[in-house]
C-alpha cells in the first residue's frame, strides 16, 4: 500500500545529514509529529506482517519511518500431565508409538490418544510441530542432538 511521505525541516536542521547537536532537535520534532496524530492511516508490510505507519517523514535529509506492530497474541501456558510429558520426551527422542507403548507398558492406541490430546493442547498437527512448540515454550529441554545416544534398550 502506498505511504505518504512528508518533507519537513526540524528547527535548526539544514538539508544535510544531521550531526550530533541536531539529533535532539530532530527527535523533538518527530515526537511533536507523532503527538499531532497521523494525517492518514497507512500500512506497510515488513517481514510478512502488516504494520501501521505512525510517522513517515524526511527530516534533514534523513527518512524517518516509525511503525507500530500489532501485538502478538500470547500463547496460553500449556500444562501437560506427567504422562503427557513423558510421552512428549520420548517423541522428541524419536521413538515410534510402538516403542513408547512397550516402554511405558500401555497400548499403542493409548499413546495415540495421548498424542492427540497433546496436539490439541498445543494447537499443532504433527509430532515435529509438537516438539518445536514444547522446545519454544521451555517445556522440553534439549537441542537438535537430544536423544541420539540415550535411547532405552528393549528386550
Amino acid at each position: 500500500m502506498p505511504t505518504r511521505l512528508a518533507t519537513v525541516t526540524a528547527p535548526g536542521v539544514g538539508a544535510g545529514p544531521p550531526d550530533g547537536e541536531h539529533l535532539e532537535a530532530i527527535v523533538e520534532h518527530l515526537v511533536e509529529q507523532v503527538l499531532a496524530g497521523p494525517l492518514s492511516v497507512n500500512y506497510l508490510e515488513l517481514d510478512g506482517e502488516a504494520q501501521e505507519v505512525v510517522l513517515d517523514l524526511k527530516v534533514g535529509g534523513v527518512r524517518c519511518l516509525l511503525t507500530r506492530m500489532a501485538p502478538r497474541p500470547e500463547r496460553p501456558h500449556v500444562v501437560l500431565s506427567p504422562r503427557e510429558q513423558e510421552i512428549s520426551r520420548m517423541v522428541a527422542k524419536g521413538y515410534p508409538n510402538k516403542t513408547i507403548a512397550a516402554v511405558l507398558d500401555i497400548s499403542s492406541w493409548t499413546v495415540s490418544t495421548y498424542l492427540r490430546r497433546i496436539f490439541a493442547k498445543l494447537g499443532v498437527s504433527s509430532r515435529a510441530a509438537m516438539v518445536a512448540r514444547l522446545l519454544e515454550g521451555g517445556i522440553l529441554k534439549g537441542g537438535p542432538t537430544m536423544g541420539l545416544t540415550d535411547r532405552p534398550h528393549l528386550r
